[in-house]
């Protein structure tokens, strides 16, 4: 597969596609539009890809700018999409359900997918227009992508979030919204991916994740929906509830101290030496949840958020037991620091697939 051309490469779903092309190892090629776009650029990256995907938008702002902004970025690529030698056998448009309900926002992204439509089919490109719903998922933006990163961020920081138009949503998370986009996943698999919930029924969930994590305890997340949402919430709890302190209990006999407490679902715990000076890690979790634990010795576990460069580091030890959970999308490693073996416990929420070990090599 060649590489990907990408349009709203900084945005929430942006950020998820980027991830699942770096899964799959294919090189993404971001294309800038609106006042940032350059034709030039744009055809440099279109020329020759294997896909381009469509996702920049606006959603937010006056009618006039929602209106015209949707059509001046359709405008954009399709310009330089019949400019290029080599056009992608296909083009992709993240479209939204909503088209057909007599918004302007709908009526806009009608008028985007047609505009880009015609410059596909003139160049013989096979033209998908994918109608996605309500997306939720790890680090969106509060009180502007989704309820559900709103409704997370307030609840990890303290705050009481209430409802004040419950209605139905469609939900469909970020990570599933990449896969189908970029081919991983045929289109017609998106009614199964997706998740009907009330607004009030969405906040309950999120409340006992949040009742439940605030203990250290890992709630069930046993069905794929409930896994996916609880890792959008806790990406909102890192760094400030982290690491977990857990309880270390000591007697002439020796120590104790539970390393996790899960309310459901399947999982796996494994346990590593390492000598000093050397780490463990270096990858990141699409969907999986998985905890380190020091039992014995001294270590820092670091952490970088992808396509970022701040490191996080938590110096940990056996002595004062803390475990440290991995946010999805985040590359981590641990090191021995100290001058003894160091004694690691690993737990994930599911049971190791070399066929989908959903473990991408990823340096800090």
């Amino acid at each position: 597969m060649g590489h990907v051309a990408l349009t709203g490469a900084n945005g929430f779903l942006g950020f998820h596609a980027r991830a699942a092309l770096l899964e799959a190892g294919v090189e993404c090629r971001p294309v800038s539009v609106g006042s940032n776009f350059d034709n030039n650029s744009a055809q440099n990256a279109i020329n020759g890809s294997s896909r381009l995907l469509h996702i920049a938008g606006v959603n937010r702002g006056t009618d006039d700018e929602v209106r015209e902004g949707n059509t001046r970025f359709a405008t954009q690529v399709a310009e330089s999409l019949r400019r290029v030698a080599a056009p992608p056998p296909v083009v992709v448009f993240a479209n939204s359900t909503q088209v057909g309900n007599g918004s302007v926002y709908a009526d806009a992204k009608f008028a985007a997918s047609d505009i880009l439509r015609a410059a596909a089919e003139s160049l013989g490109s096979t033209f998908y227009d994918v109608k996605l719903p309500n997306l939720f998922g790890e680090h969106g933006r509060p009180f502007y992508n989704a309820v559900t990163s709103t409704f997370s961020h307030m609840l990890a920081s303290g705050e009481t979030p209430t409802v004040e138009n419950d209605k139905e949503l469609t939900l469909l998370h970020a990570q599933d919204a990449a896969d189908i986009l970029l081919g991983g996943v045929a289109p017609e698999a998106q009614l199964e991916l997706e998740m009907r919930e009330s607004v009030s029924g969405l906040l309950a969930r999120l409340r006992r994740f949040a009742e439940i994590y605030a203990r250290g305890e890992i709630p069930d997340v046993a069905h794929k929906f409930d896994r996916d949402l609880f890792n959008t919430y806790r990406s909102y709890t890192f760094p400030q509830q982290t690491p977990v302190r857990l309880t270390r209990h000591a007697d002439a006999r020796g120590s104790f101290f539970e390393v996790i407490r899960s309310h459901g679902g399947c999982g796996q715990s494994s346990f590593s030496t390492t000598v000093p000076g050397i780490s463990r890690g270096d990858h990141f979790h699409r969907r999986k949840i998985e905890r380190f634990t020091v039992l014995s010795g001294s270590a820092t576990i670091s952490l970088r958020k992808l396509f970022t460069n701040e490191v996080f580091e938590f110096a940990v030890t056996g002595d004062e037991p803390a475990a440290v959970d991995m946010p999805t999308m985040w590359s981590h490693k641990i090191t021995n620091t100290g001058s003894d073996v160091l004694y690691t416990s690993f737990w994930s929420n599911d049971i190791f697939d070399p066929e989908a070990p959903d473990t991408i090599a990823e340096a800090v």
